[in-house]
């Protein structure tokens, strides 16, 4: 990586501002999955090392829109992150102003502080240079390890580069060094695995992919678009009818290189407990019956291209994974990933729901590296430049 990281910068005695990603799930004012808050902990404990004068920490959560609200505060983050770092973390009703500026000067040497909702303010998603100015204000270094919103241009990591210059933390850096090896240097055969509901939402990355892969294998919902866009009838199953000249124009840009399921399993009902039946290659779905998961000869065949495998890299889930029935798919090519991996291969789960996918089954610590940023994950696999990315200062 050319970009300056944690390791390029001296921190003794300096305020670091850390740009984390905690953008948890909460139910009231539980975290019911502490996955971003776990990720973050290297970077913060090498900093620690470095014996700064105070750690500071900014995160959105959620999309308050400018707006104060009380279902979208950090506050029950700090409590968690104190936990699973094993020392006090202090927490401020807001990120900027008097409040801010106040909880920053009462922390001890080496104290953590985490700010509130950055998004609470208009001019965080706004990029607004004097709200970055106010960020600044309460730092000494800069240092971006939010790797899910690398793709958004806000003050919290684009403006706050302007004044202080930025610095990459450890995960920021690790998602860097894992998706752009795989884009430039994968070890081959290079194999990308797109699943999801639409076609739509990912036809720059399939495009992008197409022309670096060896194979792209496409399941999901979205193959349902193409199946449609090939003349089958799809019944009830989700199909985007306003991009079945887009799924064409892919069929015939891809040639041998892009493949569907062969077998589909299709309910009755979009329900756990409907009526179920797997469906053949080629078949029409029945009238009142959709398609929900891929079948067991298309687990037995993806999983048989992942095997061979030098790089793959998989994003969105090959069926309603959500509802046991229909998560047969999805799980069995976790499965094949993890067989992949301890084999040799390289596996990049591109965050989402592949990662929550991976973590249903138990298979997080199987794979290379999983990311913290579906969006972002998505735009640097279109060979786009992330504005937070292009913001880090230049070794």
């Amino acid at each position: 990586m050319n970009k300056l990281s944690i390791g390029d910068i001296e921190l003794g005695g300096k305020r670091v501002l850390v740009r984390v990603d905690f953008n948890v799930p909460l139910d009231g004012a539980r975290i019911t999955d502490d996955t971003r808050i776990r990720a973050a902990i290297p970077t913060l404990e090498q900093i620690l090392r470095g014996e700064p004068r105070a750690l500071i920490l900014l995160s959105h959560l959620g999309r308050p829109k400018g707006q104060r609200r009380a279902e979208m505060s950090l506050a029950p983050v700090a409590p968690a992150l104190a936990a699973a770092l094993g020392r006090d973390v202090a927490f401020a009703d807001d990120c900027i102003g008097p409040v801010a500026q106040q909880a920053v000067d009462a922390l001890p040497e080496a104290g953590l502080l985490l700010l509130e909702n950055t998004r609470f303010h208009p001019g965080e998603t706004a990029n607004d240079p004097n709200f970055a100015k106010e960020l600044a204000e309460l730092g000494d270094v800069f240092v971006n390890d939010a790797f899910g919103t690398a793709h958004r241009a806000h003050a919290s990591n684009v403006g706050l580069a302007q004044h202080l210059g930025a610095v990459a933390g450890l995960l920021l850096e690790k998602e860097i060094d894992y998706l752009a090896t795989a884009l430039e240097k994968p070890r081959r055969p290079f194999l990308a695995i797109i699943g999801g509901a639409k076609v739509s939402g990912k036809i720059d990355v399939i495009e992008a992919l197409l022309g670096r892969v060896d194979k792209l294998l496409v399941g999901g919902g979205m193959a349902n678009t193409f199946f449609a866009a090939q003349g089958r009838d799809m019944a009830d199953s989700l199909v985007e009818h306003d991009a079945l000249e887009l799924a064409r124009d892919l069929l015939a840009k891809a040639g041998g290189n892009l493949m569907l399921p062969i077998d589909q399993r299709i309910a009755d009902d979009f329900s756990n407990d409907a009526e179920q039946r797997v469906l053949g290659a080629g078949e029409d779905v029945p009238a009142g019956w959709q398609s929900l998961d891929i079948g067991p000869a298309t687990i037995a065949a993806f999983g048989a291209e992942v095997a061979g495998a030098g790089t793959i890299v998989w994003n969105g889930p090959m069926g309603v994974f959500e509802m046991p029935a229909f998560a047969l798919g999805t799980t069995g090519l976790a499965r094949a990933l993890a067989a992949a991996t301890a084999a040799g291969a390289t596996s990049i789960i591109g965050g989402g729901d592949s990662a929550a996918a991976v973590a249903m089954a138990g298979l997080t610590d199987a794979m290379s590296h999983i990311s913290t940023g579906g969006g972002a994950s998505l735009e640097l696999l279109e060979g786009k430049t992330l504005p937070g990315l292009a913001a880090l200062s230049e070794r």
